[in-house]
C-alpha cells in the first residue's frame, strides 16, 4: 500500500502498512514533514513545488537524510520527543508545475545533474497526472509513452512511474447518489483497461533497457 503522509501526528500508527510513502507539493517545504519522512520505515518520495521548483524537495530529501528529534506521540497516544535515525529511501517525484511539464528527456537529464551536485543518487520518480497532464486523465497514455521511450533507450535516471488509475476511467462528486463503485471522488483517473496496455509497454521497455547493459 502506498499512501501521501499528510497528518504529522497519526503517521507512526499506521506506517507498518505502508510500503512507500509520499510527501506532497505542498508540504514539502514543511520542516515537520521531512522530519516525520525521517523516521519513516519505507521509501518515502518528495514531490516538487507546484510551480514546479525541485531545489526545495531536494533540500527536502537532504534534510530527511538526517537524524532529527521531534515532538509527537508514542502509540500509547502520550506526548513524547521522537528521536530518528534518518532515511536513506528518500528520491524525488516529477510531477510537473505552473511553468509546465517536467517528464522530458532534457527534464530529465537536468535533475539527475543537479542529483548528482548534491550527492543523491540520480533517479526519480515520475508522476505522470497533476501537472505532467495538466489533470487531463488521457494525457498519462502519452507521457507514459514518453518515459517508455526514454527508458527503452537506455537512459538509467527514470526509476519508477506513478499512473493515477481506478477500476472505471473519470471522476464523481462524493456526494453522487449512488456512487459509482471504483470510480474516483478525487482526481479523475484512467480505467484498468486503459492501464494495462501502460504496463505491458513500460515492462517492455525496462526488458529493452537492460539489454542496453
Amino acid at each position: 500500500m502506498a499512501t501521501e503522509f499528510l497528518d504529522t501526528t497519526l503517521g507512526q500508527y499506521y506506517a507498518d502498512l505502508v510500503s512507500w510513502g509520499a510527501i506532497g507539493a505542498r508540504t514539502v517545504e514543511s520542516q515537520v514533514h521531512r522530519e516525520l519522512a525521517s523516521g519513516l520505515s519505507m521509501p518515502v518520495g518528495f514531490k516538487n513545488r507546484t510551480d514546479g521548483d525541485v531545489q526545495v524537495a531536494i533540500d527536502a530529501i537532504r534534510s530527511a537524510r538526517h537524524p532529527h528529534w521531534f515532538p509527537s506521540l508514542t502509540r500509547e497516544g502520550a506526548p513524547a520527543v521522537m528521536g530518528t535515525t534518518g532515511n536513506d529511501h528518500t528520491h524525488l517525484v516529477l510531477r510537473g508545475g505552473t511553468r509546465g511539464p517536467n517528464y522530458s528527456a532534457t527534464d530529465i537529464r537536468t535533475v539527475a545533474a543537479l542529483l548528482v551536485k548534491n550527492n543523491l543518487p540520480s533517479h526519480v520518480m515520475v508522476d505522470c497526472s497533476h501537472a505532467n497532464s495538466g489533470k487531463d486523465p488521457a494525457r498519462q497514455s502519452a507521457i507514459a509513452a514518453d518515459l517508455a521511450a526514454q527508458i527503452a533507450s537506455g537512459k538509467r535516471a527514470i526509476s519508477s512511474v506513478m499512473l493515477e488509475s481506478n477500476l472505471l476511467g473519470g471522476t464523481q462528486d462524493y456526494q453522487a447518489c449512488p456512487l459509482v463503485y471504483g470510480r474516483s471522488i478525487t482526481d479523475a483517473c484512467l480505467s484498468w483497461e486503459e492501464t494495462l496496455p501502460l504496463f505491458s509497454a513500460l515492462a517492455e521497455a525496462v526488458r529493452a533497457r537492460r539489454r542496453c547493459h
